[in-house]
């Protein structure tokens, strides 16, 4: 099967796509449920419309787009990503895997295939954390990993819930009705760019995930004594935000102490009180980040952590309570998945490597209901997040191939 990539129309959508922003160009800020991100949804249905797919949406906003097989009773093959962009981000990140299996799809219809399962795209709801404080919304609840009373209590920045907010949007419906069905996918694919520098390195325009990492959250809060910066002596000190950085330190030797490449550590939200350069910080609240794809090694860094927190607590004669937010466990790609990444690859007779992602995606929940698993093409120097995010055209023309390829014997 010759597969025609048009790879003009795909790089023109993601263009069209990143002006639905609330940043100026370069930077895309397309928050769930904003303006812009409503905008934007609008105009993605079009095309679907347009390629001849039917489209549904669930009560969270998750957008389903059916390419129907000769047997649409069996379990569709899907593939999708996000839309919603962090603030002052790039065009690429989850757009790719949205767009790309948008004309993946539209590749086989031009090849003239007819796939015996039916294929679907998938738009999540809320992938980035930004509005709610909770990454993959709508995919943990499309797979059962988040209680729906517990989502719906969910508030915003301005103290909206999730039901205000999806309900100004347009969704309505109890988010119990939105998990999937058992069985309701045969396999699930995520193109995605990489997030990291590898596959620019190694020259090599695919990278076939493996494992994917899930990060757990730890919260800790110190308390300690504040006073005049000029007027109480160092050794009378309960100094909350040196102590601190000291925890900060720890989390780094925890992550460094397992001496795998695969374990990382970051304080990424540093809180002081009351913030006054003449005023000793009497409170400080941290947020610190730890992630591996061995969740075994993960929980033992996270026990290191907190005992080592608590010792710097009690020689800095301050307070300290650790709280675990939340802990995602990773998860392996389907072994289904896998075998047809690779096959799709020699078949359009291309390079690839297999590689774990550090960074977690839907495909991380997906997992736990189907055979799941990810593409990544590179991205310059493996930057994302960023407006300066890039990946090269002939890179997502590739990825788009090997993807539709991969679809086609899933579906067949």
């Amino acid at each position: 099967m010759t597969l025609d990539i048009n790879k003009d129309q795909i790089i023109g959508e993601l263009e069209t796509l990143a002006a639905f922003s609330d940043a100026p160009a370069p930077a895309v800020t397309r928050v769930v449920f904003s303006e812009a991100d409503r905008k934007a949804r609008a105009w993605l249905k079009g095309l679907c419309a347009q390629a001849g797919l039917r489209v549904r949406e669930d009560a969270v906003g998750n957008t389903f787009a059916r390419w129907e097989g000769s047997a649409p009773d069996l379990p569709a093959v899907a593939s999708g990503s996000h839309i919603d962009a962090i603030p002052y981000s790039g065009r690429y990140d989850g757009t790719v895997g949205v767009l790309g299996a948008l004309e993946a799809i539209r590749a086989l219809q031009r090849a003239g295939a007819r796939p015996r399962r039916s294929i679907e795209l998938v738009l999540f709801t809320s992938e980035e954390p930004t509005r709610f404080g909770l990454g993959c919304l709508g995919s943990r609840l499309l797979t059962g990993a988040l209680d729906p009373a517990l989502a719906a209590a969910l508030r915003d920045g301005a103290g909206a819930s999730l039901d205000q907010v999806r309900a100004a949007a347009g969704f309505s419906g109890p988010l119990s009705s939105v998990a999937l069905p058992p069985d309701g996918y045969h396999a699930f694919v995520e193109l995605h760019i990489e997030q990291g520098p590898l596959l620019e390195r190694a020259a090599i325009p695919l990278g076939i995930v493996t494992a994917i990492a899930a990060p757990a959250t730890l919260r800790i809060e110190i308390e300690g004594e504040g006073g005049h910066a000029g007027a109480v002596l160092m050794p009378d000190r309960r100094d909350a935000f040196l102590a601190a950085a000291e925890v900060a330190l720890a989390v780094e030797a925890g992550a460094k102490g397992t001496g795998a490449a695969d374990t990382v550590g970051t304080v990424g939200v540093c809180e002081i009180f009351p913030g006054a350069v003449n005023s000793i910080p009497s409170h400080v609240r941290i947020l610190a980040d730890v992630r591996d794809i061995d969740l075994a090694r993960r929980d033992a860094v996270l026990a290191l952590i907190k005992a080592r927190a608590e010792a710097i607590a009690e020689a800095r004669r301050v307070a300290l309570t650790a709280e675990l937010v939340n802990a995602d466990a990773p998860a392996e790609a389907g072994r289904l998945v896998v075998d047809a990444l690779r096959g799709a690859a020699q078949e359009c007779g291309l390079r690839f490597q297999t590689l774990v992602s550090r960074a977690y995606h839907d495909s991380l929940f997906m997992a736990r209901v189907a055979p799941s698993g990810m593409l990544f093409i590179p991205c310059r120097a493996g930057i994302s997040h960023r407006p300066d995010e890039y990946a090269a055209p002939d890179d997502i023309e590739s990825g788009v191939r090997v993807l539709a390829a991969a679809l086609a014997r899933l579906a067949a």
